[in-house]
């Protein structure tokens, strides 16, 4: 689980709702289905109008990078299971890069071994795989993109509730009763919607791009150590281009 995410919707659900304690505010008060009705919903739908089923899919199931890390970025194992075959491949054969695949724990560096192993001229791989790669970037973007555009609209619907709240107000003026339930949802439908795009949408949209950019990463890092080493090239120096992809962390690690 990436914590940092549960760590930072606590620290801001924390701050806001412990400043409405100390300013002597209740949290029921903050709690109005109608609100959350008017804002979720209306967010929702305006998504769904803005993007295709195929995008919408696609950015639920990115939603998870929000809250777990990916196994297909543990950068310093891959390279040092890229090592690994540049070595078996050096010392014995492309072929015996067979043996190697059970091996290997990423689904993309297995795809592309398999064509190495096949004896698939380099140029003709980089070319299959960096078209898959920029088609992966495009439809993992479209897909990010939903969380953007409820970063967007979510504000506007609050807005949108708090105007409806207070024509219910206008309308009930004679009645004191209503009057109360009436501006709670007016302005509780706008804390909704800017709290909503500000503490959630947003920022998910954010690390999902950033996550979807080092997925891509690792598998570009992949891509050129396999052509490095069907291009016969030394142990030690695909070790070294590959060092570019790690960070201070991941290059500690390698070394270790």
């Amino acid at each position: 689980m990436d914590l940092i995410t549960v760590v930072g919707i606590i620290l801001a659900l924390g701050g806001i709702l412990g400043g409405q304690l100390l300013e002597g505010g209740h949290i029921n008060s903050l709690l109005q289905g109608t609100a959350f009705l008017i804002v979720f919903g209306g967010t929702l739908g305006a998504v769904c109008i803005g993007t295709t089923f195929r995008d919408l899919k696609t950015g639920l199931k990115l939603l998870r990078f929000g809250f777990f890390d990916s196994k297909a970025q543990d950068s310093d194992k891959i390279v040092s299971q890229l090592i690994d075959a540049a070595q078996v491949a050096r010392k014995e054969s492309i072929l015996a890069l067979e043996k190697k695949l059970s091996e290997m724990s990423n689904p993309f560096m297995q795809n592309v071994f398999r064509f190495v192993i096949d004896g698939v001229d380099p140029k003709t791989l980089r070319e299959i795989f960096e078209n898959e790669l920029f088609l992966e970037e495009e439809n993992l973007n479209a897909g990010a993109k939903i969380w953007n555009d409820a970063g967007g609209f979510a504000p506007t619907i609050g807005i949108i509730g708090a105007v409806l709240g207070l024509i219910h107000v206008m309308e009930n003026l004679a009645d004191t009763a209503k009057l109360g339930q009436g501006i709670a949802v007016a302005f509780v439908a706008t804390v909704y919607g800017v709290g909503s795009a500000n503490i959630l949408f947003l920022p998910l949209a954010s690390k999902i791009k950033r996550k979807i950019k080092l997925d891509l990463e690792t598998k570009n890092m992949i891509l050129e150590g396999a052509i490095g080493i069907m291009a016969g090239m030394n142990p030690f120096i695909i070790e070294q281009k590959l060092r570019g992809y790690l960070n201070h962390g991941e290059t500690a690690q390698l070394e270790e």
